[in-house]
């Protein structure tokens, strides 16, 4: 039986559009658990859950379903399961949505028919897409029973008017109305046709830390404590119960926290595997997993170790305060040209965290980035980058390491 998520797959979309919403009717789990996001009513940090996928008998069309019963009240087979990513779409929390980005697979293109097509952040999402190239995409039409049949129809026309020209557009577009569970059976019929990414679980393990946790309930006595928890994506490789990490850049161990920050990585073992309910001997690519370790819950508390990357003990890059990058623009139409100028702020998205840094050298289409905090880049990986516009941070282009 699968126990572990083979597709990572991330919700994309404008603000409002119904990311959230189209999470819970997959996963049956409302993402947004986080305190300030329910009390704002929108998603500000990463949320996640898992679904399993059954297939169903029966002569219906789309014969998939992620409920614990298919229709005719039979468990059905266990077809496929994935981890649900919901990225926020609101424009001043871009960097978190770049951040996810970097550990998907696929990705769901969540676009409202309730508003026009485009709306900002649908276009930049887009530009993300494109940038990132990530190939795997399904167009998801939402709020179609707000507007009705025939402005639906015009909606789906403005999508494929938007995307024409992209790398997604012959995107396969799913309309659904999430909240009242129609078409999502359809939706979950093309989820089974993305093809599982090949995976290279020789190399030496890498896990971006996408979350972290003190699992301890308050007054938890100090006997009954167990160690803090990181959750994140494995990109390549793959780790058992027993292996020792170790996690980077790690603790700044710097005394004064004003002056340059001075790192040292977290060396801990690997006590406990999950992905969703299911308890892991190992874990490999694909998915979301949580990783248990005998590291001092404080750090792990309150996403303390988002951004950060783990591995195998000597075989993760050093960290750095400062990075060279070889910048590819976005051309966007929408904003100014205007060419780097030294010491112009930035704000990077390198794995899963987000970082702000400041142009020290340019040489064509080589940057030089001083940053303002301590990161660990994989050379694998794309960093996106935002300039400032108006007091608005904007995705402008991505770079490689150089």
């Amino acid at each position: 039986m699968l126990k572990q998520s083979e597709l990572n797959i991330g919700t994309l979309g404008h603000v409002d559009h119904g990311k959230t919403t189209l999470t819970a009717a997959l996963t049956h789990q409302w993402t947004d658990k986080h305190s300030e996001s329910i009390k704002r009513s929108m998603t500000i940090k990463l949320g996640y859950a898992d679904a399993v996928i059954r297939k169903c008998g029966g002569s219906e069309p789309y014969n998939f379903t992620t409920d614990a019963k298919c229709s005719d009240g039979s468990t059905g087979d266990i077809a496929r399961r994935i981890s649900l990513l919901d990225a926020p779409g609101h424009e001043t929390l871009m960097a978190t949505a770049i951040a996810g980005s970097n550990i998907i697979d696929a990705a769901l293109f969540v676009i409202s028919a309730a508003e026009p097509c485009p709306m900002p952040q649908t276009r930049e999402h887009l530009m993300l897409i494109n940038a990132l190239g990530i190939s795997s995409v399904i167009i998801v039409q939402t709020k179609i029973d707000v507007v009705g049949r025939e402005k639906a129809k015009k909606h789906y026309d403005q999508i494929k008017q938007f995307v024409k020209g992209s790398r997604i557009a012959e995107a396969p577009i799913v309309p659904v109305m999430a909240n009242k569970n129609i078409n999502i059976d359809a939706l979950l019929d093309e989820i089974m046709r993305i093809k599982v990414p090949e995976r290279d679980l020789k190399a030496d393990p890498l896990l971006y830390v996408a979350r972290s946790f003190d699992v301890n309930k308050p007054g938890t006595p100090i006997k009954s404590l167990v160690g803090g928890v990181i959750g994140g994506s494995i990109v390549r490789g793959k780790f058992k119960i027993g292996d020792e990490i170790e996690i980077r850049p790690g603790i700044n161990t710097a005394k004064d926290k004003q002056k340059k920050e001075t790192f040292e990585p977290v060396i801990t073992k690997i006590e406990s595997l999950s992905a969703g309910s299911e308890e892991l001997d190992e874990a490999i690519p694909g998915g979301l997993v949580a990783v248990g370790t005998d590291v001092d819950p404080a750090l792990t508390k309150a996403d303390g170790l988002v951004g950060q990357i783990v591995g195998h003990v000597g075989k993760l890059p050093q960290p750095s305060n400062a990075i060279a990058i070889n910048y590819n623009s976005l051309n966007r139409d929408d904003l100014p040209k205007q060419a780097f100028k030294p010491d112009e702020l930035v704000l990077l998205g390198v794995g899963t965290g987000t970082v702000v840094g400041y142009v020290t050298k340019i040489k064509k289409n080589r940057l030089e980035i001083g940053l303002k905090h301590t990161i660990c880049a994989d050379k694998s990986e794309k960093i996106s980058v935002l300039r400032n516009y108006g007091q608005r941070w904007k995705l402008s282009g991505y770079g490689t390491l150089a």
